[in-house]
């Protein structure tokens, strides 16, 4: 499996991956990094990590068949077989999503399907969690198709909503199960590629 990534921030699923796979607990390689965000933190650590890195944004490509088509053709030429979503604030275009079908994963701050769907993202999810007097919140890792936050949940994590949460105290929490959450998911995915693999 080639690890491949696309994040807008920080990238802390990216990092936390790559170490894994360096760590060997993931069998897999992680080949690139493409960021929508040239002073985004992921960036500058892919490049020193050494991974494949690429800025790849609506400023270089307005139009936006253009964007999907060079972010596809950067992943292929980085060996990808696999695309992890990394706190990626754009939505991904079709090439991409045909491309890396059953391969594209993204993981969500919420127990999905509760509080998911267009202009979910960040904060607003935990808004909106604490909001709603939910008295649990968590994590989500599902495939990515064209839905938003709709594709197939291939794992969750589960955190308590405590009295007195605040959005900060509440986003820690859930962070705080986000890197575990996504590995389980990836050496999942490993695993079934593997046995696929086998004669």
């Amino acid at each position: 499996m080639n690890l491949a990534f696309l994040a807008s921030h920080g990238g802390s699923a990216a990092r936390h991956l790559t170490e894994a796979c360096r760590r060997g607990e993931l069998q897999a390689a992680p080949v690139a990094l493409v960021s929508n965000n040239s002073r985004s933190p992921a960036l500058a650590w892919a490049q020193a990590a050494g991974l494949r890195t690429a800025h790849l944004s609506s400023a270089k490509y307005p139009d936006p068949n253009e964007l999907d088509a060079a972010i596809l053709g950067f992943l292929q030429d980085a060996g990808a077989d696999t695309l992890v979503l990394s706190g990626y604030m754009r939505e991904i275009g079709p090439r991409v999503l045909s491309h890396f079908a059953g391969r594209l994963l993204n993981i969500h701050p919420s127990l999905l399907p509760r509080h998911g769907g267009r202009g979910m993202y960040g904060d607003r999810v935990h808004e909106s969690v604490l909001a709603a007097g939910d008295t649990e919140s968590g994590a989500t890792v599902h495939l990515v198709t064209a839905g938003i936050d709709e594709g197939p949940m291939l794992a969750q994590a589960r955190v308590p909503v405590l009295p007195g949460d605040t959005l900060d105290t509440l986003k820690a929490r859930v962070q705080a199960v986000e890197g575990e959450l996504m590995l389980r998911a990836v050496q999942a995915l490993a695993a079934q590629a593997a046995v696929r693999a086998t004669p």
